[in-house]
């Protein structure tokens, strides 16, 4: 009697095996792919809040207006594909209720333009491709993948440098729960401007170098563990002007006690984030274990099977054969 394998047999053994093949690639290989920062990003944050700015048309700071900030982030794929690195353009526009809708965000109280570039796998910046300006830090408008519950260093363009933002527990935005690093920036001078003296006390001297100094009174951040995404950010920053060498603010530029992400930019934020984390909680833990675990089982039935094979009967041709013999 011979055994022979079953075509049933022999696929359930070969797809035991490529499970079991499959398991450590997706770890390996797809996982580390999928957890990198994107480059084809398109996205836009709002950010709204009531405070002070100066009023130039009046020619003095008014109080108690609604203050928005709207940051649009835009990936450059073709210098990302040639460089290897995440390189993103970044606009951003402080606007009043008189300034929006911003037809021109040159119209508004602040815009600035600027090119971070950085590391697609630790978020770390890489100063290369029209870069600008040079930052430093471990987080920007992302955090680093697998965020820790340990002190980041954040990078404030205002300030024009690195922040130590603590962390401070748990945080639900709009449901979805994240990790929150806080921290405060005291008064730093950041710059000269050249405005009429009369503004900071000097109205003996027509056109002065007025030192621009900034503080914030409180950033918080809340982030997504798994992907770093920022889904909901305050802030609360003042911009004022000195005369040169003066310890007290002349002029304010620019006062918020907290602006912080719409609801709506929150929800989109939360969204992007929750489909991000899932799909590499699948790659990196469901998808290998659940191959592993099919792929053993499939793998041993289809052992068993072709072990057992399927009984035949291949000599009985032989028999027949023999009792017809002439005697």
């Amino acid at each position: 009697m011979r055994r022979n394998a079953s075509p049933l047999s022999l696929f359930l053994l070969g797809a035991g095996v490529f499970l079991l093949v499959l398991a450590p690639l997706l770890v390996w290989y797809v996982q580390p792919q999928a957890k990198r920062t994107p480059i084809d990003i398109d996205t836009t944050t709002v950010f709204t809040g009531t405070g002070s700015y100066f009023d130039t048309s009046k020619v003095e700071t008014v109080e108690g207006k609604e203050i928005t900030i709207t940051r649009q982030v835009r990936g450059d794929v073709a210098d990302s594909l040639k460089s290897g690195n995440a390189i993103w353009d970044v606009s951003t526009s402080v606007d009043h209720s008189e300034t929006l809708p911003a037809s021109d965000p040159r119209d508004a109280l602040q815009w600035t333009l600027e090119r971070w570039v950085t590391d697609r796998t630790t978020n770390e910046p890489v100063h290369c491709c029209e870069e600008s300006p040079t930052f430093d830090g471990e987080a920007y408008l992302k955090f680093p993948f697998d965020v820790e519950r340990r002190a980041y260093r954040w990078w404030d363009g205002t300030l024009g440098g690195a922040v130590r933002l603590e962390y401070a527990g748990k945080k639900k935005v709009q449901g979805y729960e994240g990790y929150a690093f806080k921290g405060t920036v005291e008064p730093t001078r950041t710059g000269v401007r050249q405005v009429p003296g009369v503004l900071v006390g000097k109205p003996g001297t027509p056109q002065i170098l007025a030192e621009e100094w900034y503080s914030n009174s409180g950033i918080e951040l809340v982030v997504d563990r798994r992907t770093g995404r920022i889904m909901n950010a305050a802030i609360g920053p003042k911009k004022t002007l000195r005369a040169p060498g003066s310890s007290k603010d002349a002029v304010t530029l620019l006062e918020s006690k907290r602006v912080e992400f719409t609801k709506e930019t929150q929800l989109k934020q939360v969204e992007l984030a929750s489909a991000d984390s899932d799909r590499l909680a699948l790659l990196s833990g469901t998808l290998p274990a659940g191959a592993v675990g099919l792929g053993l089982v499939l793998a041993t039935v289809g052992i068993v099977l072709v072990v057992r094979g399927r009984r035949t009967e291949p000599e009985a041709s032989n028999t027949h054969m023999m009792t017809n013999l002439p005697t």
